[in-house]
């Protein structure tokens, strides 16, 4: 089994297949959703202390914070050089 993994920004990667949506942090509902994630220790921020400019919700209810634009980040999911596949390790352990 292969994951298939994108450069979130600085270096930061995410499993592609996690991903259920990647949404400006401009609505009131979304930023309820960013301090929801900060109470309950879900919140993943990945900025390093630049502007959010994406929110990625994750199929764990977890919520990344991102310093690069949404359209980036959908457009990488598109784009062969930006994704990474890495075999399964359990594949290596057995």
């Amino acid at each position: 089994m292969t994951h298939r993994l994108i450069n979130i920004g600085f270096g930061n990667i995410v499993s592609v297949n996690r991903i259920v949506a990647i949404v400006s942090p401009e609505s009131a509902p979304i930023k309820r959703m960013i301090q929801e994630a900060r109470e309950q220790r879900t919140l993943i921020d990945a900025t390093y202390g630049r502007r959010t400019r994406a929110v990625i919700v994750t199929d764990s209810d977890h919520i990344i914070l991102s310093a690069v634009q949404p359209e980036t980040v959908a457009h990488r999911l598109h784009s062969k050089s930006d994704i990474r596949e890495d075999r399964d390790l359990s594949t290596d352990l057995e």
